[in-house]
């Protein structure tokens, strides 16, 4: 940089980028199609630099952004004729992209003939073709088995026009195409809402005041981080988790760990992922993409500042991969299906549950994680209409971890998302597909009690409309519930069952498949608790009476995880102070 740039105005342009991203949010959210985009918003924008930085991402989901940067560098490699009016679309899970669910439109956007910044559209899909009408193949041997059409970053538009041998492959293959070309028309619609608003900045400010606020934003962003990790003691901290038992993992389920070194003289970070199994046999594989977001996801959890979501701050923090592992860079053909969730969530409550070890408080407890019935695929034929049907219900949420400060909650929706997914509506649901829903609910006594307690898990019944509804889902966390930190506690197992309608009888199902639901049938879903932070002995009692009070807590839990003795609704102030001061003494 050449001179040094206006503060006012570096804060002017940061925010004017801010909500760019948000524009093209919001114009997703609101032209989409599908019901996992246009009501849960499981979506992200962003826009890169032309040297494939990741510079904004407002509340871009950090598995699907934090680790943006290679989709830009694909594009680049790949088309080296790149020009105004093109659109690449992209979904390759060896390349640069998460899994091939995901699918991103990139557009470059010049200026004066420049090319300076990449719109970033990435859209998780009701369908990508895979041979099961799921997104989330977790018992996947290979991507053959997979099925999914995968698109190593293809030029999908031209001139502004679409290439219609590539539109009309996704319209043959895809089982519900009117849907997907909607989603696909908001993604394109949403990228070039920031080409418009990008020109706009350039006219307003100039060219060369866009280059330097990038060097500008970079600097600002690397140097708050680096002044965050120099007030951290310097640190080698372990982290360790297991994943539960799927099809492909063996009985011990996945052993996961990562070694995170905080080196506060060089204002750095380094998180080491290489020490992991290799690819699996099935679709939990992560890609470099989602290993790597879901490391600086934890990252920014487990580091008590505010810091920017962008590559200036990620100049501090290495993370550390290997090829043919499961959790880092996948060789083909793994299959990366569900490599956006698993395993990555592992990944990041790893990370930030380690930074718990400094001190009290730093870092977070886990949160709970998993795709419960009550998040399944759902499937099948509509009898109302004869239409097929594909898509993501969110119909239930899981408990968020505590953190030093606050309570976890209860509509997290999962590790690599950061609370940023939203519940479906029962109602928009229930008229979109053949489903009732009788019950969503949270779970009294299921967060993790601690000084902080762990977010609630949800509780959710259904039924089909019709004579049935096929359900994909994997229940995860049955074994390996979310952990609690600085002496908080577990959070609550998921569990799931079908019952018979007329006589009550209740049978298990397979904790990770598929499940034809039938007419005179109904699935109950209960997702996990996330875990507590602190002492729950340490819980302020007025909290504790609180959430006695709106039934996130028994009578019985207060007593006997807090020591606060509830009587006629009220605290026995006494009685509970000698109950606290034994479990101490003891």
């Amino acid at each position: 940089m050449t001179r040094e740039f206006d503060p006012v105005k570096l804060s002017v342009l940061a925010n004017a980028f801010d909500g760019i991203v948000r524009e093209m949010t919001s114009g997703l959210l609101r032209s989409a199609r599908s019901s996992v985009i246009n009501t849960a918003r499981d979506f992200s924008c962003a826009v890169l630099t032309a040297d494939n930085q990741l510079l904004a991402a407002a509340e871009g989901v950090p598995v699907h952004v934090f680790g943006a940067g290679p989709l830009g560098e694909d594009m680049v490699e790949l088309h080296k004729d790149i020009r105004e009016g093109d659109a690449f679309l992209h979904n390759d899970p060896y390349m640069g992209n998460s899994h091939a669910a995901d699918h991103v439109i990139l557009v470059p956007i010049f200026i004066q003939g420049r090319h300076l910044f990449t719109a970033v559209t990435k859209a998780h899909q009701a369908d990508c073709g895979n041979s099961l009408p799921t997104t989330f193949f977790a018992t996947a041997r290979d991507v053959y088995e997979e099925g999914a059409l995968i698109f190593p970053c293809v030029r999908i538009q031209r001139d502004y026009t679409d290439i219609d041998d590539i539109i009309r492959m996704c319209r043959s293959r895809i089982r519900v195409p009117d849907q997907w070309y909607g989603d696909y028309l908001a993604s394109v619609g949403a990228s070039r809402i920031a080409e418009r608003r990008i020109h706009e900045l350039a006219e307003k400010f100039g060219v060369d005041d866009l280059v330097d606020f990038v060097d500008a934003w970079f600097d600002y962003s690397e140097r708050l981080t680096a002044s965050a990790i120099e007030k951290l003691p310097e640190y080698v901290l372990h982290g360790t988790s297991a994943h539960d038992p799927f099809p492909g993992t063996g009985p011990e389920g996945v052993q996961l760990q990562a070694t995170l070194e905080v080196k506060p003289k060089q204002g750095k970070v380094v998180i080491d992922l290489r020490d992991n199994p290799d690819n699996l046999p099935n679709g939990l594989n992560l890609t470099k993409a989602t290993a790597t977001g879901a490391a600086l996801a934890g990252i920014l959890s487990g580091i008590p500042e505010n810091l920017p979501s962008n590559a200036g701050t990620f100049r501090r923090v290495e993370v550390l991969l290997r090829d043919g592992c499961a959790v880092g860079v996948p060789k083909h053909p793994y299959s990366c299906s569900s490599g956006t969730t698993n395993l990555a969530d592992r990944v990041v409550n790893i990370v930030q549950a380690a930074f718990s070890q400094i001190d009290d408080g730093y870092g977070t407890a886990e949160g709970a994680a998993g795709q419960a019935p009550a998040k399944s695929v759902i499937s099948g034929t509509d009898e109302r209409n004869g239409n097929p049907y594909v898509n993501q219900i969110l119909v239930g949420g899981v408990g968020g971890p505590a953190t030093p400060y606050v309570d976890g909650w209860p509509t997290y929706q999962r590790p690599v998302c950061g609370a940023l997914l939203y519940h479906d509506s029962v109602e928009v649901d229930e008229q979109r597909y053949p489903i009732l829903v009788h019950e969503r609910t949270l779970v009294a006594d299921s967060g993790g009690a601690g000084r902080q307690r762990g977010g609630l898990a949800t509780r959710v019944t259904m039924e089909p409309r019709g004579d049935s509804v096929t359900l994909t889902y994997g229940i995860e966390g049955k074994i390996n519930p979310p952990k609690g930190v600085r002496g908080g506690h577990d959070g609550a197992e998921p569990s799931a069952w079908v019952e018979d309608l007329k006589t009550g009888e209740r049978r298990e199902i397979p904790v990770v498949g598929r499940y034809d639901l039938q007419s005179g049938e109904k699935v109950v879903s209960i997702t996990p608790g996330g875990g507590g932070y602190g002492d729950p002995l340490e819980r302020d009692v007025l909290a504790v009476l609180d959430d006695y009070r709106e039934s996130r807590v028994t009578l019985e839990a207060a007593a006997a995880h807090y020591g606060v003795v509830i009587t006629d609704g009220a605290i026995d102030e006494a009685a509970t102070a000698k109950t606290r001061e034994e479990r101490l003494a003891g």
